[in-house]
């Protein structure tokens, strides 16, 4: 292949911060063995940071964001992938040190990568995208924990955001009666048409003071939110439940004690979908593309071109993104 093409590129100097849509070549990708026609792309939170100077995850400039990208195989090095191949690349090194998503072609290393499964298509996997990933995670290791839908209810906090959205829609879809948790008032009819039974305040959650020990209301949770509230919730989790935790939008300070471990059994799982080895990566992609996969799918997204990026970036760190972005290359 010869030729440039658009990428987004971020650049920084001792005096100056740009973001905007470059032309750059294949030569200017970092090495990898297959490359890819990318198709689509999302935003997540760290493509957030990446598209600030202070975002710290970034390591070298000029770069390319991005920690998504679903498309079309090229060429490859690797026997495992062919031209004309569908497939799927998240996280890893992808959009903080190796270039990424936010490009119309992205040479990856093989090791990164996963077949499109059946029954999934390259636009619903980026829907899914990292997000997407980590809610199937957190609900997987949740029901490897014990967790089935006569246990009760399953609280599900940050419900607005991509992990939050995409949890509630799998729980809904897997027969559980969902609890979700926002500080969105004008988005409860959103929650419910994903399936929520439930939607409750922050406050309801935490209202700014946790015991030790509360009154048990849910048998798990999905906590891509952390901090605080993260307290108040392990304190209300039931005897030999599980919260799966997988953010920190609300910091990163927990204080509670170990009475809800020792005196309830319960189980805090952390989530990291970052480094998810293949071996449970690829089979929760086909459970993502079965029995996982919630009719809503379509619902929880909308789409932008590569040149709305910059300016919708920045909502992902306000708060104001609901649902998933997804970036149609």
């Amino acid at each position: 292949m010869s030729g440039d093409f658009k990428a987004l590129v971020v650049d920084k100097t001792e005096s100056d911060f740009t973001i905007g849509i470059n032309n750059i070549s294949i030569n200017d990708l970092p090495a990898g063995e297959v490359l890819i026609k990318v198709a689509y792309s999302s935003i997540n939170y760290k493509d957030g940071l990446a598209s600030i100077p202070e975002g710290k995850i970034v390591r070298s400039y000029p770069f390319v964001p991005g920690i998504d990208l679903a498309g079309v195989v090229v060429s490859s090095e690797d026997p495992r992938y062919r031209e004309g191949d569908q497939v799927i690349a998240t996280s890893y090194e992808i959009g903080v040190s190796h270039y990424g998503g936010y490009s119309e072609y992205a040479r990856i290393p093989a090791d990164w990568i996963v077949p499109l499964p059946e029954n999934l298509s390259l636009k619903e996997a980026m829907i899914y995208g990292t997000a997407g990933l980590t809610a199937a995670l957190s609900v997987q290791r949740l029901e490897e924990n014990g967790l089935t839908p006569e246990k009760g209810k399953v609280l599900v906090t940050g419900a607005t955001g991509g992990v939050g959205s995409i949890a509630v829609a799998i729980l809904a879809k897997r027969g559980y009666d969902v609890v979700a948790s926002t500080g969105k008032e004008n988005e409860h009819d959103y929650l419910h048409t994903l399936g929520a039974k439930e939607v409750v305040s922050r406050e309801e959650v935490y209202n700014g003071k946790a015991k030790a020990l509360d009154k048990q209301v849910w048998a798990g949770a999905v906590d891509p939110v952390g901090g605080e509230s993260l307290a108040a919730i392990l304190s209300k989790i039931h005897y030999n439940g599980s919260v799966a935790v997988s953010g920190l939008t609300g910091g990163g300070n927990v204080p509670t004690t170990v009475f809800p471990f020792i005196l309830r059994g319960i189980n805090l799982l952390g989530i990291d979908s970052v480094y998810c080895p293949m071996e449970v990566r690829k089979p929760l992609w086909k459970r993502m593309a079965s029995d996982f996969k919630p009719e809503v799918l379509e619902s929880i997204s909308k789409e932008i071109s590569l040149e709305e990026l910059p300016q919708t970036l920045p909502l992902i760190l306000q708060g104001r993104a609901k649902g998933r972005f997804i970036v149609k290359m």
